[in-house]
């Protein structure tokens, strides 16, 4: 059954055609042969477009499209879900890989649970050589409550995009459900997020397997690093859509969990911003992210703010 599906591997890049080119390797080595790759490339000067044309012209599995303009990372990839024409489709960036049986691992899920609409697994953590971190790969997995216990279908979907549990990528799901839901260009740096809870809102049947399916690369230039400690920052961007959410009860205590991994971070940041009485309103608001002031980062914060509120307070003019 598994090879009856068709599946759309959409990689949005940018000015990164080296490691570009070591995805799209990943993708090509797939030991399932039904796949096709579609490339957005929202690139500012031409590198990749010749790069592109150069090693992959010949290459039928692949379809590129450099964008007339800059659409930005939301952007990209909701053009990429509408080119695509697979069954299925997985999305990857360009500066990760997927594992050689990664996209067969998944598919496979669809023969236990034929009605099945998104799986994902595990990601290994790999540096810019591409060099495999096995502890801290295990680490992170599992900070993300991706562990032995948690693995099959997910008793509360809903949950699984909330705690942070669902990846950034590497994940593959139905066509029509990807679609639907489209990424949500307004959130910036937090657009994986949003799509990630979205999507886990949407569906009733996703499927968690205890296995290697792709690699996270630590890229220094990825938005997620360059726009931290900003107001533009991927923890601001996901606390915004989280507390706007219209929940079911049953979904409370998944809020409340991604309340406890986003709120510090955004405190923090909002510290560091001049933004110090947004940031002690957030962190009294939701002091059980904090263990009820019984955490030493709460106090470290407190500090940050006091440090920023006299900062703020110096740089007022007097009349």
């Amino acid at each position: 059954m598994v090879n009856a599906f068709e599946v759309s591997i959409c990689i949005p890049t940018c000015n990164r055609p080296d490691l570009l080119d070591l995805a799209i390797r990943s993708c090509l080595a797939q030991t399932y042969p039904h796949i096709h790759v579609l490339i957005g490339d929202d690139s500012t000067d031409d590198r990749t477009q010749r790069w592109m044309q150069t090693h992959y012209a010949l290459e039928r599995r692949v379809h590129y499209l450099r964008n007339e303009r800059s659409l930005g990372q939301g952007a990209n990839v909701s053009r990429l879900f509408e080119r695509a024409h697979g069954d299925k489709i997985v999305l990857l960036h360009d500066d990760d890989l997927l594992e050689p049986d990664g996209v067969r691992t998944l598919l496979e899920l669809w023969d236990r649970v034929p009605d099945l609409e998104v799986a994902f697994g595990d990601q290994y953590l790999i540096d810019m050589q591409g060099r495999i971190d096995y502890a801290a790969s295990a680490r992170c997995n599992s900070d993300f409550l991706r562990t032995a216990s948690a693995e099959g279908l997910q008793a509360v979907p809903g949950r699984t995009g909330l705690v942070s549990m669902f990846p950034n990528n590497g994940w593959l799901a139905n066509a029509d459900i990807v679609k639907q839901v489209g990424y949500q260009s307004q959130y910036g740096a937090g657009c994986d997020y949003v799509f990630g809870v979205e999507l886990c809102l949407k569906a009733k049947k996703i499927y968690y397997v205890k296995r290697y399916v792709s690699s996270y690369r630590r890229t220094p230039g990825a938005s997620s690093v360059v726009n931290r400690g900003s107001l533009r920052s991927s923890a601001l961007e996901a606390l915004r859509l989280v507390s706007s959410l219209d929940l079911s009860h049953h979904l409370e205590p998944a809020r409340r969990i991604a309340y406890k991994r986003m709120v510090p971070v955004a405190v923090s940041t909002l510290s560091r911003n001049n933004e110090p009485v947004t940031g002690l309103r957030l962190a009294m608001r939701h002091l059980h992210a904090y263990h009820y002031g019984l955490s030493r980062r709460f106090y470290y914060h407190m500090m940050l703010i006091g440090t920023s509120w006299f900062r703020r307070r110096r740089k007022t003019p007097r009349f």
